[in-house]
């Protein structure tokens, strides 16, 4: 399958972006799906980094309800991108962050680690 990548420009272009990212989020490094994700992730990463950065000042449920919020996603969505049944716990800080939930947001929402790690 040949790459169909092209640089970020405008919300479309990086609404359809994350929508792919979506698809092949699961894919084997070393395909040409999890090439394509590598480079994706890289592209969504320097568009997110000049028109929406997330300060470090951020509490981490915060940056996540604001990924949401700009990916429309709903606590469903976000259950099934990390693995877990107690989104909503952790949404209202009743539930801590793990460190796979830090990874898998940090991954699947493009949050640095260090926004995610930080105490709420």
């Amino acid at each position: 399958m040949k790459m169909d990548i092209k640089p970020i420009k405008t919300e479309s272009d990086y609404a359809h972006a994350m929508q792919r990212l979506d698809e092949i989020f699961d894919a084997s490094p070393g395909t040409p799906e999890g090439d394509e994700l590598e480079v994706l992730g890289t592209l969504i990463d320097a568009y997110e980094n000049t028109q929406c950065p997330i300060e470090l000042k951020e509490d981490p449920i915060e940056a996540i309800k604001f990924k949401m919020d700009q990916l429309n996603y709903t606590p469903l969505d976000l259950a099934k991108l990390i693995h877990s049944k107690n989104i909503n716990e952790i949404l209202n800080r009743e539930r801590k962050l793990t460190l796979k939930n830090i990874r898998m947001l940090s991954k699947g929402l493009n949050i640095s680690a260090d926004v995610l790690i930080q105490e709420y």
